[in-house]
C-alpha cells in the first residue's frame, strides 16, 4: 500500500520492532522501534516504497548515513542503512526521547535564559558539522529536541538535506530550494546556502521558540520574497538574546556573523554591543515591498564577526538586496520551489471534518477536508487500491500537526477489515469497525492507542468483535474436538443464535483445566465480547478413562459426605489440603432394602482404592449392611487416624500427601447380585478394574459418584 511502510508490532531483520510513528514526510517516514537484541529504542527513518529503488534518494539515504562521521553530542547519532526483504532501505539512528522546541512553541515558547542555553549547545553542534564542511539547511524548532527536557541537551536531528559544500562533493538534493520558508535564510529561496544560512535560521528558530508562535510568511510568493527581505522584528526579547538574535538574522548573509565560532562568542561573551553600532548592519524596512538578497560568497574560514562597514552603506546594501531577493524570488516561483504557497490561502473548514468509510454493502469512499496535497494523494491512492472513491478538499483548519499522518495510520490499521468507518472533526477522530479475530481486535486497539498519543487527536475507538450473531451451530466443531471426558454439551443455547450480550454457558466433563482454558479460549476466538462459562466438571485422564466405561445407568440416590478427621466437621465442599484425614461416609436411600454397593476411590495416579467391599471388609449386601435399620442408614468407608489406629489397621483411612494432588472420584456401584467374581485387592490398577467393570456393564442397577479434591494449602 501507499500508507505507511511499517505498522506498529512488525520486525524489521529480526531486530527491530516496530513502536510507533514518529512521523511522514513526501519521501520519508519515521518510526520508533526497539532492538529485540539490546532492548534500546532507535528511530527508524525509511524511504517510502515509490522511492526506494530509485537510484538518486537510494544515494540521499547513504549520504546522510555518512553524518555519522560527526561526532558530538548536540547532534543525532546515525549507525547505518539497513534492507529488509521487502526491499525497503532504513536508516537506524539514536532515539532522541524529549519534546522538540516545536512543541515547547507550541505550549507558549521558552525563557530567554533557557534558550541562550540552546543556542550555545545548538552552535556546538553546528560547529562540529560546519568544521566538516557540512550545512544543515533545514534548521527548524521540529529538527531540534530537548533530550530529557534539558536545554543543555539540545540535539540536532534530520540531515536528510544537509549539504556537503567540500569541493566536488554533491549535495543531498541538489542546489535548489531547501528548507522551511519561515526559517530559512533569504538566500535558501534563491538556491544558496552555506554555514552562515544555518546561523540565520538558528536565530529565526529561537526567536518563534521565544515568542511561542511561528513566523507569518504570508499566503502567496510576493509575500514571502517580501517578508525574507526585512529584518526579524525582536521587540520584546531581553538580552543578551535579542542582540544574539539580530546579529544572526542580518537579511544580508555578508552582514551577518559569518561563522558559528562569531555566534559562540556572542553567547558566551554576554556583554552587549551598542545596538547604535548596528545600524550601518540592519537596514530601515524599505517603503516599498520587496525582496531577497544576492547569491552569498563562501565565508571566511576564520573571522569571528562581520566586517565593518561605513555608515549609511547599510540602506544601498539593502537596497540592492531588495532587487536582488524579488528576481531570485521570481525564479523560485516559476521553478516550483514555492509551489505550496501558490494562489490565495486555503479555504477555511469550520468544522474541520473528513470521512472515510467501508460500509456493510456498497463500495469504500472518502470525503471531507484535508490539510495538504502530500496528506490528500496518499489518502486517495490507499482509498484506490481498496477499490474505493474520494473527493478530498484542500482546507486549512484548527486541527493538530500530525493530523494527516494520524489519519493515514489509521486508515492503514482498518483497511483490511470487513467494515469500518473513520470520522475526523476537528481533532476528535472516532473509529468504527468490525472484526471477527481477537488478535486483530486487540492489536488493533492498541494501534489507535499509540496514533492518539502520538498525534495529540481525541480518539474514540469503538471496535466490534464479531460475529454480531452467532449461530449455536458454529460451536459444535469445537465442543467435539475437546471432548476428551465424554460429550460436552451448550447450556440453554439460544435458538436463534447467540447475540454479544448472550453469555455461552458448556456442560459436561473435561480431563484437565488445561483442557477447559483451551476450549474457552477456542470458542473466545470466534465469539466475539460474548462471555465464556465452561461449567465443564474438571477431572483427570484416570477418571475420563473410566467414565468411558461406566455404564449408563440411573442414580440411586445414594449419598457420600466428607468430614475432617481431626475435628469431625463436614465438609461439603469436599477439597482436602496436604496433612489432612478425608472421612468418607456412605449414606443408603430408606427406600434401597437390597442387593449389593460396590464403593471404590479412583486417584489422580491411577490407582483404585476398594472402599466396600475388600479384603478387610467383605460384605457389602444391603441387608447386611442395615443389621435391621430401617431408613437412611450411613456406614462409614475411610475411618479417622485413632479409629484405624485401634483397629489395628483393618479400618481403611487416609492422609493426604503431595503425591497425588488433584481430583478423586468416590464411585458408588449397586448390583442385583454379586457384581464381581471374587473379592478385589484393597488397591489395584485403574485400568485392570477398567476392564472388569467393562465385561460386567450389564450388572450395574444404579451409579452413583462424588469428586474428593486434594489440594496444596
Amino acid at each position: 500500500m501507499s500508507g505507511a511502510t511499517f505498522k506498529v508490532g512488525d520486525l524489521l531483520n529480526n531486530t527491530y520492532r516496530i513502536e510507533a510513528t514518529l512521523g511522514r514526510g513526501g519521501t520519508s517516514e519515521v518510526y520508533q522501534a526497539r532492538s529485540e537484541i539490546s532492548g534500546n529504542r532507535v528511530a527508524l527513518k525509511v524511504l517510502r516504497a515509490e522511492f526506494s529503488q530509485d537510484e538518486g534518494f537510494l544515494n540521499l539515504m547513504t549520504r546522510e548515513e555518512d553524518i555519522r562521521e560527526i561526532r558530538h553530542d548536540a547532534i543525532v547519532r546515525y549507525y547505518h542503512n539497513q534492507r529488509n526483504d521487502n526491499g525497503d532501505v532504513f536508516l537506524v539512528m539514536d532515539f532522541v526521547d524529549g519534546p522538540g522546541l516545536d512543541k515547547k512553541l507550541k505550549q507558549g515558547g521558552m525563557n530567554a535564559t533557557d534558550l541562550l542555553i540552546v543556542a550555545e549547545r545548538v552552535a556546538e553542534g553546528l560547529k562540529a558539522a560546519h568544521s566538516k564542511l557540512i550545512v544543515h539547511r533545514d534548521l527548524s524548532p521540529d529538527n531540534i529536541i530537548l533530550r530529557n527536557g534539558n536545554p543543555a541537551e539540545a540535539v540536532i536531528i534530520d540531515f536528510g538535506i544537509a549539504k556537503d559544500t567540500n569541493p566536488g562533493a554533491e549535495t543531498i538534493v541538489g542546489n535548489e530550494f531547501a528548507g522551511k520558508y519561515a526559517y530559512a535564510a533569504p538566500e535558501q529561496l534563491s538556491g544558496n546556502s552555506d554555514a552562515r544560512s544555518d546561523i540565520y535560521s538558528l536565530g529565526a528558530l529561537l526567536l518563534a521558540t521565544f515568542r511561542g508562535k511561528a513566523p507569518d510568511m504570508g499566503n502567496n510568493p510576493l509575500e514571502v520574497i517580501e517578508k525574507k527581505g526585512t529584518p526579524l522584528d525582536t521587540d520584546g526579547v531581553p538580552e543578551p538574546l535579542k542582540t544574539l538574535i539580530d546579529r544572526m538574522t542580518v537579511v544580508d548573509p555578508q552582514m551577518r556573523l559569518q561563522n558559528i565560532d562569531a555566534v559562540l562568542d556572542l553567547i558566551r561573551n554576554t556583554v552587549t554591543e551598542d545596538p547604535m553600532e548596528e545600524a550601518t548592519v540592519i537596514a530601515p524596512r524599505p517603503a516599498t515591498p520587496a525582496a531577497k538578497v544576492a547569491p552569498p560568497s563562501r565565508p571566511a574560514p576564520t573571522p569571528t564577526s562581520p566586517p565593518t562597514s561605513k555608515k549609511g552603506r547599510g540602506g544601498l546594501v539593502a537596497a540592492a538586496s531588495v532587487v536582488v531577493l524579488a528576481a531570485a524570488g521570481a525564479g523560485a516561483y516559476f521553478s516550483g520551489a514555492l509551489d505550496t504557497l501558490l494562489g490565495p490561502s486555503l479555504p477555511l473548514a469550520e468544522p474541520y471534518k473528513l470521512v472515510i468509510e467501508h460500509p456493510v454493502t456498497g463500495n469504500i469512499h472518502g470525503e471531507g477536508s484535508v490539510p495538504s496535497e502530500d496528506v490528500s494523494n496518499t489518502l486517495a491512492q490507499m482509498v484506490l487500491e481498496l477499490n474505493g472513491s474520494s473527493n478530498f478538499t484542500l482546507a486549512r483548519g484548527n486541527i493538530t500537526e500530525n493530523w494527516g499522518n494520524a489519519v493515514i495510520d489509521i486508515l492503514d490499521s482498518v483497511d483490511t477489515l470487513p467494515e469500518w468507518r473513520i470520522e475526523v472533526v476537528n481533532n476528535d477522530v472516532r473509529v468504527e469497525a468490525l472484526t471477527f479475530d481477537r488478535n486483530e481486535y486487540e492489536q488493533l486497539n492498541r494501534e489507535l492507542s499509540l496514533v492518539a498519543n502520538s498525534s495529540g487527536l481525541q480518539m474514540d475507538a469503538a471496535v466490534e468483535l464479531g460475529p454480531r450473531v452467532l449461530a449455536a451451530s458454529v460451536l459444535d466443531p469445537i465442543l467435539k474436538a475437546y471432548e476428551d471426558c465424554g460429550p460436552l454439551h451448550l447450556i440453554d443455547a439460544p435458538q436463534l443464535g447467540y447475540t454479544n450480550a448472550d453469555l455461552i454457558r458448556v456442560g459436561g466433563r473435561i480431563a484437565s483445566e488445561g483442557a477447559r482454558d483451551g476450549l474457552v479460549d477456542a470458542i473466545q476466538r470466534i465469539s466475539g465480547h460474548r462471555e465464556v462459562d465452561v461449567k465443564a466438571d474438571v477431572l483427570n485422564q484416570t477418571l475420563c478413562m473410566f467414565d468411558s466405561v461406566l455404564p449408563d445407568a440411573p442414580s440411586g440416590d445414594f449419598k457420600v459426605l466428607f468430614s475432617f478427621g481431626d475435628t469431625g466437621a463436614p465438609n461439603d465442599g469436599g477439597t482436602f489440603f496436604v496433612g489432612q484425614n478425608p472421612v468418607i461416609d456412605l449414606v443408603i436411600p430408606a427406600d434401597v432394602t437390597d442387593g449389593f454397593v460396590f464403593v471404590s476411590a479412583l486417584d489422580v495416579s491411577g490407582k483404585v482404592f476398594h472402599l466396600m467391599p475388600n479384603v478387610n471388609r467383605t460384605e457389602n449386601s444391603i441387608e447386611a449392611l442395615r443389621e435391621g435399620q430401617t431408613g437412611p442408614v450411613t456406614i462409614r468407608l475411610a475411618h479417622t487416624l485413632a479409629e484405624a489406629a485401634e483397629s489395628g489397621g483393618k479400618k481403611l483411612a487416609f492422609v493426604v500427601d503431595e503425591t497425588a494432588l488433584g481430583k478423586t472420584q468416590v464411585l458408588v456401584i449397586r448390583s442385583g447380585a454379586q457384581f464381581l467374581d471374587g473379592m478385589r485387592p484393597t488397591t489395584e490398577s485403574a485400568f485392570g478394574y477398567a476392564d472388569a467393570l467393562g465385561e460386567r456393564r450389564d450388572r450395574v442397577v444404579s451409579l452413583d459418584s462424588r469428586i474428593l479434591t486434594t489440594l496444596k494449602p
